[in-house]
């Protein structure tokens, strides 16, 4: 399998090179030379796999020859032996339509945990063939980070910097990084958004300086080997709720389009996906572009649900490659009058391509807490911030053809933000045993400003050159 960039001018690599690379030395976003395509027949014989045998079959023919059949499957055998259900995303019934699946089961109690456990084990995988250290940088909106660091903490030829905004994770959130003391791991608070953070990354990654002395890396979702890996959950429910025979609906809360992106990937693949539906809070970027083809970037309002709480959603790139007809240079010349002017206006065919799959919602408080509130009294389910607003835009979705189930995707436990849940439903869930005494632990983190330089020299006088 090869990889090319969403903005055409990068060396084309293969999985283990993009594993390693993360964003494209031109700036753009890797993803497959074409689509690779399962039969009926072959989603078919999928129906009944444990979710580890599941994952190696979805995700082969994206690997190639980078991992054989045997070594991918201990991997995910590895990274899913972690999770607490033995079903790893298991699928929970709402009513006679609705749906629930839970990603959250894994250590750090969010679905990036599906996708980074693997993603640690590649990590660690490939860099054992290589005389080589790697330096991850990550920014993350609350769960990436601490998915991530969960992931790499303490593992040879690897430091890794995540950069959260200070004061806009959650306090769970926050502790899940910040209590994590392995001698690789640095937490850095920067005062400004999840964008400021998000854009620094990306500064960094197109650094020559840094990169020339550094192998630097990525966790967050631009990273594909990360976003490979969430299409096999979209696999795993639409099996239980009949495909290949029966179509399959999803609503998925979005802030940086990378799960969702996934869906589109695994509908590519061939799965019988009906609709994929863009949750979003108020910060409603992705919405706008979807619906009118306006996707210019406002300032972020914080929100109860932060993980969404975006303007510059970066898989939305991988989105409109391929809207736009895979032409590399084209997307080039429209993301750099994006960076420019921070706007943007889909093209014809851009638009078209999205409708055949993507609607979107924009959901506030009161349809987040409406949501929740239903869940709990109708259902006797507890749920975060984040999967209420997919919930509320999957029940005020225009009607499905009959038969077609709607799926929202539970990205977070409740526990992870107590004070939402208890402002909404009057309870407060606790946190699970295997992470109970986090308020108990000692945290460790740096403040820094919003400022690029001193994040720069931060990582810089701290990481570990390669071939150290």
């Amino acid at each position: 399998m090869i990889y090319v960039s969403t903005r055409g001018s990068a060396p084309a690599l293969d999985f283990e090179g993009v594993t390693l690379a993360g964003l494209a030395s031109d700036g753009g976003l890797y993803v497959p030379q074409s689509w690779p395509r399962f039969s009926s027949e072959e989603i078919a014989a999928m129906a009944g796999l444990p979710y580890a045998q599941l994952a190696q079959r979805v995700m082969q023919p994206f690997v190639g020859d980078s991992l054989t059949p045997d070594r991918l499957l201990e991997l995910t055998t590895a990274a899913y032996g972690r999770f607490s259900h033995p079903a790893v995303t298991p699928l929970k019934q709402f009513d006679e339509q609705h749906w629930l699946l839970e990603l959250f089961h894994g250590p750090t109690l969010a679905f990036k945990d599906v996708a980074l456990q693997l993603l640690g084990l590649l990590f660690e995988e490939f860099l054992g063939r290589r005389d080589d250290h790697l330096t991850i940088v990550g920014a993350t909106s609350g769960d990436t980070g601490s998915a991530a660091i969960d992931a790499v903490a303490g593992r040879a030829k690897v430091d890794i910097f995540m950069i959260h905004p200070h004061g806009r994770v959650s306090d769970v959130q926050r502790r899940q990084m910040t209590t994590v003391l392995a001698p690789n791991v640095y937490n850095i608070a920067i005062d400004g958004s999840f964008d400021d953070a998000q854009a620094m990354v990306k500064r960094m990654f197109n650094d020559t300086a840094v990169t020339g002395r550094f192998g630097i890396a990525a966790v967050n979702s631009i990273n594909w080997a990360r976003l490979m890996a969430q299409v096999v959950y979209y696999f795993a429910a639409a099996l239980q709720l009949g495909a290949p025979q029966r179509k399959v609906a999803f609503s998925v809360p979005t802030g940086n389009f990378g799960d969702v992106f996934a869906g589109h990937v695994a509908a590519q693949m061939g799965l019988p996906i009906e609709r994929l539906i863009v949750a979003t809070n108020i910060n409603d970027i992705l919405h706008r572009a979807l619906s009118t083809g306006d996707y210019s970037a406002g300032s972020v309002t914080p929100t109860a649900a932060p993980s969404m709480d975006i303007q510059v959603s970066s898989n939305f790139e991988r989105l409109l490659f391929d809207a736009g007809g895979r032409d590399g240079a084209a997307l080039a010349a429209q993301m750099a009058q994006f960076e420019k002017t921070r706007a943007l206006h889909l093209t014809n065919a851009q638009s078209t391509h999205a409708a055949h799959w993507l609607t979107s919602a924009r959901v506030d408080a009161q349809g987040m807490i409406a949501a929740q509130r239903w869940a709990y009294h109708a259902c006797g389910e507890v749920i975060d911030p984040h999967t209420a607003i997919a919930l509320q835009a999957a029940r005020a979705a225009p009607d499905l053809p009959a038969g077609v189930p709607l799926v929202t995707l539970a990205t977070a436990h409740p526990a992870k933000f107590g004070d939402a849940v208890e402002a909404a439903i009057g309870l407060r869930p606790a946190l699970p045993d295997r992470v109970g005494d986090l308020f108990d632990r000692a945290e460790r983190y740096d403040r820094l400003p919003g400022d690029y330089d001193a994040v720069r020299e931060y990582v810089t006088t701290r990481a570990t050159p390669r071939n150290a």
